[in-house]
């Protein structure tokens, strides 16, 4: 099962507002046919990311720094789980097709991990959310011939919530790839990362 399936039924929705907006159909007619309105154009948005407990404070045990690269923004708090970091990407373009759940969800800004003690660093921008696989890649360290996978997405407890011109996808599960994961140990020296280690969680507000 794809790990966007869910948006299937943001999908009917949208399809129907898309057309009332457009004013090519009736509700009716954009509920039976909605590939007319399926293929939709993104405008803006934003893709925020949130640590799961205890991942802040192992980086940290380890002398490793997450920094937002602009235009990306960060915070951090505290609550039961510990401290945890906040990370909030812009969605700057890319195009979704409702009907057949593909497409793509593009950002700026990203992440410099970076060890101040040693220098050590490696940056992860310009975040590229592949819908139909369900999965994040990346650049890294500015080269754009360089773009992994850096996070797998899972959708079994999100919630999708449907406007006129947007869609919010929150509780989104994101985890390191092994691709990913191999890289920040081979740049720090450590076992900390694993694929398929819980980063956290992630929301995602795109607009059409």
């Amino acid at each position: 099962m794809r790990v966007f399936k869910k948006l299937a039924v943001a999908a009917a929705t949208a399809g129907l507002l898309l057309g009332a907006a457009a004013g090519t159909a009736s509700a009716a007619t954009a509920g039976s046919q909605p590939a007319r309105a399926a293929a939709v154009w993104l405008t803006g948005g934003q893709t925020s990311v949130t640590t799961a407990p205890g991942i802040a404070g192992a980086l940290l045990k380890h002398d490793i720094v997450p920094i937002a690269t602009l235009p990306a923004a960060v915070g951090a708090g505290a609550n039961r789980g510990g401290v945890y970091v906040r990370f909030g990407f812009p969605v700057t373009g890319g195009s979704v097709n409702l009907a057949k759940l593909t497409g793509t969800i593009d950002h700026r800004g990203g992440i410099l991990f970076i060890d101040p003690a040693t220098g050590k660093q490696i940056a992860v921008s310009n975040f590229t959310i592949n819908v139909g696989q369900g999965d994040l890649t990346a650049i890294v360290n500015g080269n754009p011939k360089a773009r992994v996978p850096l996070l797998s997405l899972g959708l079994g407890h999100a919630k999708i919530t449907v406007s006129r011109h947007a869609v919010k996808i929150t509780g989104i599960v994101v985890r390191f790839t092994k691709v990913a994961a191999a890289a920040l140990d081979a740049t720090f020296g450590t076992t900390l990362f694993t694929g398929g280690l819980e980063l956290g969680t992630a929301s995602t507000l795109i607009r059409f």
